[in-house]
């Protein structure tokens, strides 16, 4: 009886104890995902999960558990960054009826976000090919990727390479970086419109393409160790770049 009386209150036991367990994982969870946002966001795609799991103060067994692959975590963080950006894209286009006032709240609103460190290259590597009027293919392009070098979270020219075919989960071979096409190609719809709107109106140049915004958007949140000096670092490079990125009369 006193067994039956043990197994039952230990029945009952364990459900109290499996909730902090859901819990405690949930919370792991969320400080992996932090801490690769800012790995990644610092050294870039190839930072290792040891990084991120430094990081995130947890053991990279942990970090494996939630993602069984680099790959896997890299398309998740990569796929919540575009679609934020689609996001603050949507919302300038709506919000804003002055195509010039829409473009830049957009730039802004997207560079103090931090998103830009984190775009994958694949959104970049389509922009580019998308918008070559003569139709050449991948391999006479060069356009922008984040280094994979620890240290580095610039930009640098490599020549582009074909992206995966629409809604595939193909790999950029220079970075390793799994693309998401079909976010990819939202993302470049909605910041073609404001692109054209502002165009249309006479206010950004003629030449500026929708490559060339996502590129203002990548190197205008540079990292820096100090919160407040990135800040006003990249504040300060944003009014540099919208200054050239506007019409002026001839």
């Amino acid at each position: 009886m006193g067994g039956a009386m043990s197994a039952t209150g230990n029945g009952r036991g364990d459900g109290p104890r499996t909730t902090p367990l859901r819990v405690d994982a949930q919370r792991n969870l969320e400080h992996v995902l932090r801490a690769a946002r800012e790995v990644f966001g610092e050294l870039g795609y190839g930072a290792p999960m040891e990084d991120v799991a430094r990081r995130a103060r947890v053991g990279v067994g942990t970090v494996y558990r939630r993602f069984p692959s680099k790959d896997v975590l890299v398309r998740r963080i990569a796929e919540e960054e575009t679609s934020r950006l689609t996001e603050q894209a949507r919302a300038a286009l709506g919000q804003e009826d002055e195509p010039w006032s829409a473009l830049s709240r957009f730039l802004r609103t997207s560079v103090a976000s931090g998103a830009g460190r984190l775009l994958p290259p694949q959104v970049l590597r389509v922009g580019v090919a998308d918008e070559r009027a003569d139709g050449a293919g991948f391999d006479e392009a060069r356009v922008p990727q984040q280094r994979t070098q620890p240290g580095a979270g610039e930009l640098r020219l490599v020549p582009g390479e074909p992206a995966s075919p629409a809604g595939g989960s193909g790999v950029s071979g220079a970075s390793g970086v799994p693309g998401d096409d079909g976010g990819a190609a939202a993302l470049l719809d909605v910041v073609g419109q404001l692109v054209e709107r502002a165009r249309a109106a006479g206010e950004l140049r003629a030449d500026v393409s929708v490559a060339d915004v996502l590129l203002v958007i990548a190197t205008a949140a540079p990292s820096l160790p100090d919160a407040a000096q990135q800040a006003a670092a990249s504040a300060r490079l944003l009014d540099i770049l919208l200054e050239g990125l506007r019409s002026r009369p001839s």
